[in-house]
C-alpha cells in the first residue's frame, strides 16, 4: 500500500475529477508549464463523459465554417440569451462564445482528441432566432485504443446504449444514419459489423471493440493525452475539503488508500467532480419531488456533491441549485446505471402518456424539456411520475426502444425473461394493455385514435411533433407524410414504465467568466476554479444544442487553465 510519505504533494494545479473537462482543464494547465495532478474518487476515469454521446456544442467553430457552413458569434449569442431567457449572466456567455472555437482549435491542434463537425444535428430551439439546422455540434472521431493497452481497463465502461449491439462502436453520425434509416444505413451496418468480428486479434482479448465512439473515444484520447505527458491521474482518491490560507485556497485534502492527505497547489484547484445527482439527502434538499437517485443517468459512486458542500462551507455563491439537465430515463435489470431515452421518443409510431392515459409534450422534443414537462404536468395532474411510452407490434418490429432492439433482430423470444414485466409490459390489446399498468383506458384509446388520425394527416395538433428540422432528426425518412407520426393499430402492444431522470445537475458553484468561483458579492475566492457540473451551467435553464454539457465543460477547463497561468506570479501559494 502507498504510504503519505511516499507520494508527491505539491503541485502547481490540482484537478478534481475525470471527465472530459477535467482532462482539458489539465491537459491546457501542464502544456503552459505547470506541475498538474488529476484526482479521482471512483476506481475508473472518465466520469460522466465516458458514458455520455461526447459531443461538444461549438458555435462559430472552424470546421463549420470549413466546410462552407455559415455562423457568426451574434448569431450564437442572440440564441443563447433567448434560450436561457436571462437566467444566466451574459459575461459568461460571451466568455464561452470568446473561447470555445480557440479551444477546440488548440485541443485539436496539440493532443490526441479529433471531432467531425455534425453537420445534420441541429440546435435544440429552432424557434429561436439565431438557432441553425445544423454545424454547431462537435461529433468525437472513433479512437483506436490500443497504444492505451491496460490503462483502458480503467476507463468508465460505455454504456450499453452506446454501443451498437452493445459490442461495436460507432459514431453519433453513423447511429443517427442508422436509426433515421437514411440511403446506404444498412450496409453500414453490416461494414461496423465485418469490422468488429474479422478483427481476429482484438477478439482474443475479449469482446470491447478496439475502437472507442462517442463519450468513450473522447475521453480515451484526452486520457492518452496525458499519458503523452506523464500527468498522474490518483484514481480512488476522495476529495474531502479544501486547505485554506489567507483566505486562498492553496490545496485539498483526499483520502486514498485509507489515509488522509493534504496536497499543496501553488497556484489553484480546478474542481471538475460533477454535479450532486448522486446524493439523494442533496436531491431532496434541492431538487423537485419525487426525485430518486436511481433514476440518474450518471455513473454510481461519483457525483456526490463534494465540491458544492466544501464551496457553500467557503462562502461561495450557488445558481440552478433546482434544475438538472433532464432526459426520461427506466431501470434496465443488471445495467449500472438508468437508461436514458433520448431518440426513442421521436421515432414514428410511440407515445408517451399519462396515467390518464394522455400526452401532455410533445415526445420528440429535446431531453431536458420533456423531463422539465413530465414535472410540470405532474405537479398539475399528479400522474405523469411515472408516465408510460406505449406503441405497437409494428413499432416494435421496426425500431428500437430502450434496451430493445428492433423486433427482426430481437424478437421477444430473444429477450431476457426478466425484462417482461419489469423493462417492458405487453397485452394483446391496448385496453389489456391498460388494465395491466393503470392506465386509465378510455383515456389511452381516445389518444391513440387522435394519434393515428394526426399519423394520416402528418400533422400533430396537440403538440406539432414533427414540425421542425429538430423533431425530424430521428424520424424516420421513409414515413410520409410526417417522419415522427405513424398509427397505433398492430397488436401486441407495448408499454415501458421511465421517471424524470436526468444526465447531471444543472446547479452549483456560481462562477465568473474566468470560471473563478465567486462569493454572492461577486468577488472571487481567490485559487478557486470550478467547470462542469461542479458550476451552475453558462447556458441557464436551457439546453441549446447537443453537447451544451460537455463543450462549456471542456472550455471553461481551458479558461481556468490560462487564468491561473496568466496569474501565477500574483496568485502564487507560497
Amino acid at each position: 500500500m502507498t504510504t503519505a510519505n511516499d507520494v508527491e504533494k505539491n503541485y502547481d494545479v490540482i484537478v478534481v475529477g475525470s471527465g472530459a473537462g477535467a482532462m482539458t482543464a489539465a491537459l491546457f494547465a501542464a502544456d503552459q508549464g505547470n506541475s498538474v495532478l488529476i484526482v479521482e474518487k471512483t476506481d475508473k476515469y472518465g466520469g460522466t463523459s465516458a458514458i455520455s454521446g461526447g459531443g461538444i456544442w461549438i458555435p462559430n467553430n472552424d470546421e463549420f465554417r470549413a466546410l462552407g457552413g455559415k455562423d457568426s458569434y451574434e448569431a450564437a449569442l442572440t440564441y443563447i440569451k433567448a434560450a436561457s431567457q436571462g437566467s444566466v449572466d451574459e459575461t459568461r456567455i460571451r466568455a464561452y462564445l470568446d473561447n470555445a472555437p480557440k479551444m477546440l482549435r488548440e485541443l485539436q491542434a496539440n493532443s490526441r482528441v479529433k471531432f467531425a463537425v455534425a453537420d445534420k444535428y441541429p440546435d435544440y430551439y429552432q424557434h429561436l432566432e439565431g438557432s441553425l439546422p445544423g454545424g454547431r455540434s462537435m461529433d468525437p472521431e472513433l479512437y483506436d485504443t490500443t497504444g492505451l493497452g491496460n490503462e483502458m481497463d480503467n476507463q468508465q465502461p460505455a454504456a450499453g446504449n452506446a454501443l451498437l449491439m452493445g459490442k461495436m462502436s460507432w459514431t453519433a453520425r453513423q447511429a443517427h444514419k442508422a436509426v433515421s434509416k437514411e440511403r446506404g444505413w444498412m450496409l453500414m451496418i453490416i461494414g461496423l459489423m465485418l469490422r468488429y468480428k474479422l478483427d481476429f486479434k482484438q477478439r482474443k482479448k475479449g469482446r470491447r471493440d478496439r475502437r472507442a465512439g462517442l463519450g468513450a473515444s473522447l475521453v480515451a484520447s484526452l486520457r492518452h493525452s496525458l499519458c503523452d505527458r506523464n500527468i498522474p491521474l490518483w484514481r480512488g482518491t476522495e476529495f474531502t475539503d479544501f486547505v485554506i490560507n489567507n483566505d486562498k485556497v492553496t490545496g485539498i485534502k483526499v483520502l486514498r488508500d485509507g489515509q488522509e492527505l493534504t496536497l499543496n497547489a501553488r497556484y489553484g484547484v480546478i474542481m471538475g467532480s460533477g454535479g450532486f445527482e448522486q446524493n439523494q439527502a442533496l436531491r431532496e434538499k434541492y431538487l423537485p419531488a419525487p426525485s430518486q437517485q436511481s433514476w440518474s443517468a450518471t455513473p454510481k459512486g461519483g457525483n456526490t456533491g463534494a465540491a458544492l458542500e466544501a464551496g457553500q462551507k467557503l462562502g461561495a455563491a450557488t445558481d440552478l441549485l433546482d434544475w438538472c439537465w433532464w432526459t426520461p430515463t427506466l431501470n434496465v435489470p443488471k445495467e449500472r446505471n438508468a437508461r436514458g431515452l433520448f431518440a426513442e421518443r421521436a421515432f414514428p409510431g410511440a407515445i408517451v402518456v399519462d396515467g390518464a392515459g394522455q400526452r401532455f409534450f410533445n415526445e420528440a422534443a429535446p431531453y431536458l424539456e420533456f423531463g422539465d414537462a413530465m414535472y410540470r404536468n405532474h405537479q398539475k395532474m399528479g400522474n405523469s411520475i411515472p408516465a408510460w411510452v406505449v406503441f405497437d407490434g409494428h413499432f416494435r418490429h421496426e425500431y428500437a426502444m430502450g434496451p430493445l432492439m428492433p423486433g427482426k433482430i430481437m424478437p421477444d423470444s430473444r429477450a431476457p425473461k426478466a425484462w417482461l414485466g419489469s423493462v417492458y409490459f405487453k397485452a394483446d390489446s391496448l385496453a389489456e394493455l391498460a388494465k395491466l399498468v393503470n392506465i386509465d383506458a378510455d383515456g389511452l384509446a381516445q389518444t391513440v385514435q387522435k394519434m393515428n388520425h394526426y399519423a394520416a394527416t402528418g400533422v400533430d395538433e396537440d403538440f406539432d411533433r414533427g414540425g421542425n428540422v429538430f423533431d425530424r432528426y430521428y424520424g424516420d425518412t421513409k414515413v410520409k407524410p410526417n417522419p415522427c407520426l405513424a398509427p397505433l393499430t398492430k397488436g401486441p402492444y407495448y408499454a415501458l414504465k421511465i421517471h424524470p431522470g436526468d444526465i447531471g445537475t444543472k446547479g452549483g458553484l456560481l462562477t465568473n467568466e474566468y470560471a473563478q468561483v465567486v462569493r454572492p458579492s461577486g468577488e472571487p475566492i481567490a485559487g478557486l476554479y470550478a467547470i462542469g457540473n461542479s458550476s451552475s451551467s453558462v447556458m441557464g435553464t436551457s439546453y441549446p444544442g447537443a453537447g451544451a454539457t460537455i463543450g462549456p465543460a471542456m472550455t471553461f477547463g481551458y479558461v481556468a487553465a490560462n487564468h491561473i497561468t496568466a496569474n501565477r506570479g500574483a496568485e502564487a501559494n507560497d
